[in-house]
């Protein structure tokens, strides 16, 4: 049945940031999905509180920690996933960090902080993935970029840069591994409510900016980046590898904030 094609039963799925915002909310649909769900996050406690959330609705799931920035760290996570299960068919990789700041006032010590996480740290978790998935044959990667990656704002100079590099990694790797059968895609959030946005909402003139800049007048939850994710895990996007979806309330789809008179 067609339904069934977006199922993730019998599949072990690893969620690296699945303690809060878009890790949490792919961790825990992955567990509604079926998934055997590995919720990996710096915070161990927070995965570990994911995990439980995941079988107590009746799903199966286990915690551990992460730092994305440890890259033998990060691949003796996954090789544990594999050792204790045989496999592993699906990477969720969402942490990143910004410093919101002008490029004259950046450091380059800040610039090394943003890039060796949401850069250095997300190619360690798809090589090391890489290596498992191309080995056993078979296997989906999710990466997050992010609308910055197309359209950026001032003090988004690093940031921005780091997440056009994801989508440029997801690409390579897609071509590199497709003939190991191992897909490899990206997602591109709007604007979402995580801890990582805190500060904008916070102040309530930069919030409802954003939620204007959106044709829905909103921002988007961590949940609406479930479903772009479980669709790309599972076999219903078996044909699709090397791309991007943008999950942005058709934020790159709009031209400025002025509505002509008469539209």
């Amino acid at each position: 049945m067609a339904s069934e094609m977006f199922r993730l039963d019998g599949k072990i799925v690893a969620v690296v940031g699945a303690g809060s915002g878009i890790g949490e909310a792919c961790a825990l649909a992955a567990g509604a999905q079926g998934a055997v769900t590995v919720c990996l996050d710096l915070k161990g406690e927070s995965a570990a509180a994911t995990a439980e959330k995941i079988r107590a609705a009746g799903g199966r799931a286990e915690a551990g920690v992460v730092d994305l920035v440890d890259t033998e760290g990060t691949a003796a996570a996954l090789e544990k996933v594999v050792a204790d299960h045989g496999r592993l068919d699906g990477l969720v990789c969402t942490p990143a960090i910004n410093v919101r700041k002008p490029i004259l006032k950046y450091s380059l010590d800040e610039f090394d902080k943003v890039v060796n996480l949401n850069l250095r740290g997300n190619f360690a978790a798809l090589m090391a993935a890489g290596r498992i998935m191309t080995a056993q044959k078979s296997g989906s990667i999710v990466l997050f970029s992010s609308i910055r990656s197309v359209a950026t704002e001032p003090g988004q100079s690093v940031y921005a840069m780091t997440k056009a590099g994801i989508i440029q990694l997801a690409k390579t790797a897609a071509t590199e591994w497709a003939q190991h059968g191992v897909r490899v895609n990206a997602i591109g959030p709007g604007v979402i409510e995580t801890p990582l946005t805190a500060p904008i909402k916070n102040n309530p003139d930069w919030y409802n900016a954003y939620a204007m800049k959106s044709p829905m007048n909103r921002w988007g939850q961590p949940s609406e980046m479930a479903g772009p994710t479980i669709f790309l895990l599972s076999d219903a996007a078996s044909f699709i590898t090397g791309t991007v979806i943008y999950a942005d309330g058709g934020w790159l789809a709009a031209d400025g904030r002025f509505t002509p008179p008469g539209m």
